[in-house]
């Protein structure tokens, strides 16, 4: 018999094998693992490219911006220096409506254009085919016709007819590129006004804590319980009313009325004059009070000739430099043509002011005369007032947009200010406004940028839709809301002329798509939980 072997499993005699066998008892791997240092290195992702629609985004809103930003120094600029307006309001009434990529028009849109061929060439066809001048222009089949629209303005310049054009004539294609610069321009600058005003609100609020914090947020919870809409549509209104204010002068001119009458009464009456005192006191005749009536006059006509002066030397200014960029004869006649106002080397004298108060039947018309010279309305220039009514609309969406971030930020400040960092900054005797930009904004960065490119779609909807309503960009500049509610008008059961609704449409939703997806890409490149394993 033998002996039962009481041992267990036989161990390996060799060196090789006994190596093999403490790995297998110690880490449990297969005979084909590595050890861990000699790995090949995980390859890491680029979180750039994680998304792949945030790329596809990215390229087409740079590929917009360039086509609508880039091109706003050609589009807002006149093509010719004989044309005083720009491109985007540049048209002939009697090329309205045509279709784009060369679809043929109708048939009294293509005598229209009949109308717009050399005269020169008209001629030239009359004779050959015996025809009157008017019987060419009414043909717009067989060899006539051919010949004729060889001559359209369509054949000479394809790029501005390339998108149809509007009841006026106007290029669809600049005013599209026009609009798109405007609407981008005014969502990236409502955007960027938006970001600040919540991260500085949001930052303060989280940062100061106690009760600070809790009247800046409840102060954020009214406002969200108002109307959106509402609120940006009230501001867009008070806005341009300043504007027209700032321009008109009104307010300060019926307060300085109201002002010299009560004083008038006052001194005349020797007490506080009630209302019923005002009403007659205005119906009085202004020759009882000729001094000071003469001297509030003269005052206010030396103002006005004074104001009449500074505007003849701006326009007579302009005018030199008019003649100094003329490059043709009839530029030049142009510049030369700009009329001067003439004011009268000296100033108003007394004598004038008594026969303006004597032409007055009343005190009321006194002061209200005198009112008017001293304060001569404001004449902006039309770039200028452009930019101040663009000015208010991006106020007017900015102002209401930050409220989300505002939260957004202060949630993560609160979450940040209790960091070991944050702390040994404070320990360290950092002062709050280098703790603020230097350790918290950093990492603020990441949610701002993300909320950011989801405001500037929100800004340019907006936009879009007030300028639908009329309320914001004001016509003849075009914006896509503009230019989408010009073409709604223009689909009827007659005939629908629907290119003008079509793409201003199609560029709006596009952009807001793309903008949707940017942000998404930036939310899956900034967030480290997307990132991939």
């Amino acid at each position: 018999m033998h002996a039962c072997d009481l041992s267990g499993p036989k161990r390996p005699t060799g060196p090789g094998d006994a190596n093999a066998s403490h790995l297998r008892y110690r880490t449990g791997m297969s005979e084909q693992s590595v050890p861990a240092i000699m790995a090949p290195p995980r390859l890491r992702d680029n979180p750039w490219t994680r998304s792949k629609l945030g790329l596809v985004g990215m390229v087409f809103l740079t590929l917009m911006m360039v086509l609508c930003l880039g091109t706003l120094p050609w589009t807002l600029n006149p093509r010719a220096e004989a044309i005083k307006v720009g491109w985007f309001n540049e048209g002939e009434t009697k090329a309205a409506f045509l279709p784009p990529f060369g679809l043929r028009p109708a048939a009294d849109e293509a005598r229209n254009l009949n109308q717009l061929v050399p005269i020169e060439v008209i001629e030239a066809l009359a004779i050959e085919h015996e025809l009157s001048q008017d019987d060419v222009l009414r043909t717009i089949d067989g060899p006539i016709g051919a010949s004729l629209r060889e001559h359209w303005p369509t054949k000479g310049d394809r790029l501005h007819y390339s998108l149809g054009t509007d009841p006026l004539g106007r290029s669809l294609l600049a005013r599209l590129l026009a609009g798109g610069g405007i609407s981008l321009s005014i969502g990236i600058a409502a955007a960027a006004l938006s970001v600040f005003i919540g991260t500085m609100y949001g930052a303060i609020a989280g940062y100061i804590g106690g009760k600070v914090d809790a009247t800046m947020m409840r102060i954020v919870d009214v406002l969200y319980g108002l109307p959106y809409i509402l609120l940006v549509v009230l501001l867009a209104i008070a806005m341009s009313a300043l504007v027209e204010e700032y321009e008109a002068k009104a307010r300060q001119r019926v307060g300085w009325v109201d002002r010299t009458i009560r004083d008038m009464a006052r001194v005349e009456l020797g007490r506080r004059a009630t209302a019923d005192d005002l009403a007659a006191f205005k119906e009085r005749s202004p020759q009882e009070f000729a001094p000071n009536l003469v001297a509030r006059m003269h005052e206010g006509m030396v103002v006005s000739w004074k104001h009449a002066v500074r505007m003849s030397k701006k326009i007579e200014k302009q005018r030199a430099e008019a003649i100094r960029k003329a490059k043709t004869e009839k530029a030049r006649e142009e510049a030369e043509s700009i009329p001067v106002p003439i004011v009268p080397e000296s100033p108003p004298t007394v004598e004038e002011a008594e026969a303006a108060v004597a032409a007055c039947t009343t005190i009321d018309e006194a002061v209200n005369t005198a009112g008017r010279y001293r304060f001569p309305p404001r004449k902006l220039d039309s770039e200028l007032k452009r930019a101040l009514d663009l000015g208010a609309l991006l106020i007017a969406i900015g102002a209401v947009s930050w409220l989300t971030l505002a939260r957004v930020v202060r949630g993560q400040v609160l979450s940040l200010k209790g960091q070991p960092f944050v702390e040994a900054a404070r320990a360290l005797g950092a002062p709050g406004h280098r703790i603020f930009f230097r350790h918290l904004l950093p990492n603020l960065l990441g949610p701002i940028i993300v909320y950011a490119t989801l405001t500037v779609p929100q800004a340019i909807l907006q936009e879009s839709f007030l300028s639908f309503l009329g309320i914001g960009v004001q016509p003849p500049m075009p914006s896509w809301g503009t230019l989408a509610a010009d073409g709604l008008v223009e689909l009827n059961r007659h005939r629908s002329h629907w290119w003008l609704l079509l793409f201003p449409c199609v560029l709006l939703g596009l952009t807001l798509l793309a903008l949707n997806f940017v942000g998404e890409g930036l939310r899956e490149a900034f967030d480290p939980k997307r990132a991939r394993k």
